[in-house]
């Protein structure tokens, strides 16, 4: 239960359907902003990565894989329940508490700074455990034993990246449900200018090296510490603007009977969500990496570099319109009425696709070209390919995911988490069953990327 209510309440929003779409377009506007010059320089950060390792060389995979794990094992064990439960709940607590949703505010991130700290800690001990579990077996190879050892090194590296993410997105969903947007979608630009800066220093120092062979400790000091280091900004740069929009943090350990016995048991089937999915990612991630054991080929990093273009329509026009929509559903839902929570989704779904379908076309009918022309360069040169076929592959899954996407949200307004459990289990079990399947049929280093992405896309339209 809250801690008190009161009547006082929060400016009813525009009930009009022009009114609603307006300011809908309008916090999209400003988040989209933030995320296109954000992307942009993730772009340059992708170039750099491509020029100095390829896009489907060994040291590319390494450092892929380390850098992407800690994000993967964020998700899996906070990041979806922070991302999709916590704003709906700060929101019915600003709107029925005497204190605005202060004191539930800040248990709330009492309680995931401690969590993710102690989280922290663990999953660095298990680095070898979870870049064995990661990665193909071909990795194991006495061959390969030297740049096994350096992709654990790596792992060590960037592993604390798990509790700045936390620190990152607990801090935006405060401000989120606060109608204040646009500070969680600029702050990826601090890591990305880090990032850029890292990379061209070991272009300065080390300069293109042998893309097959281990990184030396320097390298691997180098780009873990400054990964590390870009996602500790990214947190950081919030913090003023939490204090600029009210809110002070003060920790509070008075966690019982004070509401969040609701969020947690909300939070469980968000926990299921996220650990089938990422049960699905483990298999991906096998199957990518066993692409260029034996050198070259359409591994991991170019999957996820297909993903990094694929997902750019999505990042500005779908994240930003669900993130503006999930407050205004979540008060919709909070006063009963479940007719303006489908109102608000329709809306944004009408949005999203007006602008992704043409997205859609053109990956599918440019997507080779686009990745020459992105990642055909440097290193990347002789397999700029492998991205374009994967992203082509993805094309097709790029409606079906947005809607999907969006959906969701409208149930997380309505503190509906078990259904979205069950979806899940059929999408990953979909994505799996394809991929497992596309990469037995293609048996060709080169196409993995490819039958990985075809995958994704059908199990997001089934």
């Amino acid at each position: 239960m809250s801690e008190a209510t009161t009547t006082e309440q929060p400016p009813t929003p525009p009930t009009s359907e022009s009114g609603r779409t307006a300011k809908l377009i309008s916090a999209s506007a400003v988040m989209a902003a933030g995320t296109a010059l954000s992307r942009v320089m993730g772009f340059f950060r992708l170039i750099l990565l491509v020029f100095l390792f390829g896009n489907g060389t060994r040291q590319a995979e390494m450092f892929t894989l380390a850098n992407t794990v800690p994000n993967s094992m964020y998700i899996l064990l906070a990041g979806g329940v922070l991302n999709t439960v916590l704003v709906p709940q700060i929101v019915r607590a600003i709107r029925n508490d005497a204190d605005r949703g202060e004191a539930y505010t800040n248990r709330i991130m009492t309680a995931g700074l401690v969590v993710l700290g102690v989280i922290t800690v663990l999953l660095t001990l298990a680095v070898p455990l979870i870049i064995r579990l990661y990665s193909a077996g071909g990795w194991k190879d006495p061959a390969l034993a030297a740049q096994y050892d350096s992709m654990i090194v790596l792992g060590y590296y960037c592993m604390p990246q798990v509790f700045f993410y936390g620190v990152h997105v607990l801090a935006g969903q405060v401000l989120n449900a606060r109608d204040k947007f646009g500070p969680m979608m600029w702050a990826p630009i601090a890591n990305n200018v880090i990032s850029i800066m890292v990379l061209l220093l070991f272009w300065i120092v080390y300069g293109r090296t042998n893309t097959s062979a281990a990184f030396t400790p320097g390298q691997e000091m180098l780009l873990g510490v400054g990964s590390t280091l870009g996602v500790a900004a990214q947190a950081a740069v919030l913090i003023p603007f939490l204090r600029a929009a009210g809110y002070r943090y003060h920790p509070r350990w008075d966690f019982r009977h004070t509401g969040l016995g609701k969020t947690f048991r909300l939070a469980k089937w968000t926990l299921g969500f996220v650990l089938v999915s990422q049960a699905a990612l483990v298999v991906v991630s096998k199957l990518a990496t066993g692409a260029t054991v034996g050198g070259r080929g359409g591994g991991l990093t170019a999957y996820y570099n297909a993903y990094a273009v694929w997902i750019l329509p999505h990042s500005l026009i779908t994240v930003s319109l669900a993130t503006a929509m999930l407050p205004a559903a979540s008060r919709f839902a909070a006063a009963g009425d479940r007719a303006g929570v489908a109102a608000e989704t329709m809306r944004a779904i009408r949005l999203a696709v007006t602008a992704l379908l043409p997205a859609a076309v053109a990956f599918c009918v440019l997507g080779l070209p686009l990745a020459h022309l992105l990642f055909g360069f440097g290193q990347g040169a002789l397999d700029a390919s492998f991205v374009g076929m994967a992203l082509m592959a993805m094309a097709v899954g790029l409606v079906p995911f947005t809607i999907q996407y969006l959906c969701l949200r409208a149930f997380y307004a309505l503190e509906d988490t078990r259904t979205t459990f069950f979806l899940q289990c059929l999408i990953a079990g979909s994505n799996v069953a394809l991929a497992l399947l596309a990469v037995l049929l293609l048996d060709r280093p080169s196409l993995v990327a490819t039958g990985l992405a075809a995958a994704y896309s059908v199990a997001y339209m089934v």
